[in-house]
């Protein structure tokens, strides 16, 4: 089984490249700053998210990052996957798989409710992949963001 295991704020360095990665990767860059001013209140125990490092604790090949927030529909806490990224050299061998399917048995036992993905709608390889991890569309609902 891979390792998952909850980042603290001595991850920060860690983390940061990997974060890096994955902003680069969904061409959507940020700068450092950002980074660290969005993770640190995470990694300092806010109780709106958490954030999970995969693999070994000296070289994590990858993060998770959930948020939390409520559901009157669920019955209470519900979670996002905020972002997930896996270092390339390491996809395909089923880690994403074993970590998204643990992960929800997990956050349960913390009250956790339902676990949404949002993930882009022109994207089939997702689509399969989260549905292989029992995400369902949910019938007549699309996500809008008003940002700021």
């Amino acid at each position: 089984m891979t390792a998952l295991r909850l980042a603290r704020l001595d991850d920060l360095p860690k983390l940061l490249p990997l974060v890096e990665a994955y902003h680069d990767h969904i061409g959507r860059p940020s700068n450092a700053d950002h980074r660290a001013a969005a993770l640190t209140p995470l990694l300092q125990g806010n109780p709106l998210g958490v954030v999970y490092l995969i693999g070994p604790r000296i070289a994590p090949i990858g993060y998770v990052v959930i948020s939390f927030g409520w559901s009157v529909e669920y019955g209470g806490m519900i979670g996002t996957v905020d972002e997930v990224f896996l270092r390339p050299s390491v996809r395909g061998r089923g880690i994403g798989h074993e970590v998204l399917s643990e992960l929800p048995k997990a956050l349960a036992d913390a009250g956790l409710n339902a676990l949404h993905v949002q993930i882009p709608a022109d994207d089939e390889v997702a689509q399969r992949f989260y549905s292989r991890l029992h995400f369902k569309l949910r019938d007549g609902m699309v996500t809008l963001t008003r940002e700021g």
